[in-house]
């Protein structure tokens, strides 16, 4: 005998079904999100345990708001798994009136579809360091989009007032936002001068070359506009404060990485990842988050296909052939194309595999997507084994 259970999980509170082998419900009731109604539901789940046997939970979402009653159920030693929220759609689909969405149908398709399948996700409580440093770098993301944005609004602002300025500065850049932080409009430049602007630039911190050939530049560019813009004053204004907003980002970024590599240093697989060519500090974070122990996959390949690097079988009747995968982690897929990126620069077994691809007429990006796929069964083989990368026969990114 056993049983399954299926949790939906939303913000204010779940919802808990709970059949028999025989898809015979036995309970199916609203669990709040609270560390007294979760013990409750802990508690019936270990009645019916110890009434059916084994008992295995389905989760339809990991961390944020499951994060409490993730905690709770794997602190009782309950075997929960994870089954995607896509996957409990398609499967509510497939039944009789399944357009109809409803809490208690969601969990009783999820524990339905755990009774079926045996390759289920295991969820399991991650290590301190990797929990961390997912969400240092989601922290780290939002804040990388936040601050494009701002460099995106100020330069569209820039342009709209002083567009000579705006094709000498570099909002990337420390120096730049300096600049901009106190000098915006052609009157104000031209007022200051080279000298003042430069001295200014170099008591922020900017090396004196650097900041004389801003200065100079500024100042001829401003000197080539003498029109006055309609509400140049309040875009100025604007102008500033993003220009503060982004130095305090960029520090902010700057320390946040700092952190993020600390961390990377004193997880157990951060040297291991590290050691192959093209991961760096800030992409080992990422794949780390990501994938959390490797011990999650059979094989590289199974690792790949997560990855959407592994060609997909498309067979209906005769037709048989290979396509590239749409689905898989999106997130993860750039994390290993950005490292195959990067190592075709500095590594010679990647510039040679790279370039090996491109003789066989593959265009830059299917080269590097092929050199991606090699990498992460690199990236496998290494943590599997406990062994830094060696560029030796062994491990060489072969065809």
């Amino acid at each position: 005998m056993s049983a399954t259970a299926g949790f939906d999980i939303a913000k204010e509170f779940h919802w808990l079904a709970v059949i028999d082998d025989r898809g015979r419900p036995l309970l199916s009731h609203r669990v709040e999100n609270g560390p007294e109604s979760i013990e409750e539901a802990v508690t019936e789940l270990r009645t019916v345990q110890a009434e059916h046997g084994d008992l295995t939970i389905g989760l339809d979402l990991m961390g944020g708001v499951a994060g409490l009653l993730t905690a709770m159920l794997l602190a009782a030693d309950l075997h929960c798994v994870h089954l995607p929220g896509l996957a409990v759609n398609r499967a509510r689909r497939a039944t009789r009136g399944g357009e109809n969405k409803s809490d208690p149908r969601d969990a009783k398709v999820i524990a339905e579809q755990v009774m079926l399948r045996d390759d289920l996700r295991i969820v399991d409580l991650p290590e301190q360091t990797t929990v961390e440093l997912r969400l240092l770098v989601s922290h780290r993301t939002v804040l990388s989009k936040e601050t494009t944005a701002r460099i995106n609004r100020l330069r569209d602002l820039l342009t709209g007032i002083h567009p000579g300025l705006e094709r000498i500065v570099d909002p990337t850049q420390k120096s730049s936002l300096l600049l901009l932080s106190r000098y915006v409009t052609p009157a104000d430049v031209r007022r200051a001068g080279t000298t003042r602007i430069a001295d200014y630039l170099r008591k922020q911190g900017t090396h004196r070359p650097t900041a004389q050939k801003l200065a100079e530049a500024s100042v001829s560019a401003a000197r080539a506009q003498r029109t006055v813009i309609v509400g140049e004053r309040r875009t100025a204004q604007l102008i500033r404060e993003l220009a503060a907003e982004l130095l305090v980002a960029k520090a902010r970024l700057k320390a946040l990485e700092a952190e993020i590599e600390e961390l990377v240093s004193g997880h157990p697989d951060g040297a291991l990842i590290r050691s192959l060519p093209g991961m760096g500090v800030i992409l080992t974070a990422e794949f780390v988050a990501l994938v959390g122990s490797i011990g999650r996959f059979t094989s590289g390949d199974a690792l790949a296909a997560a990855a959407g690097l592994a060609p997909v079988l498309s067979q209906s009747g005769k037709i048989r052939y290979s396509r590239s995968a749409t689905g898989g982690d999106k997130a993860l897929k750039r994390v290993c194309y950005q490292a195959a990126f990067c190592s075709i620069q500095r590594d010679p077994t990647s510039r040679a595999f790279y370039d090996r691809k491109r003789a066989e007429g593959k265009r830059h990006h299917q080269a590097l997507i092929a050199l991606a796929r090699r990498k992460i069964n690199v990236l496998y083989a290494i943590l599997r084994d406990r062994r830094p990368y060696e560029a030796r026969p062994t491990l060489q990114l072969v065809a």
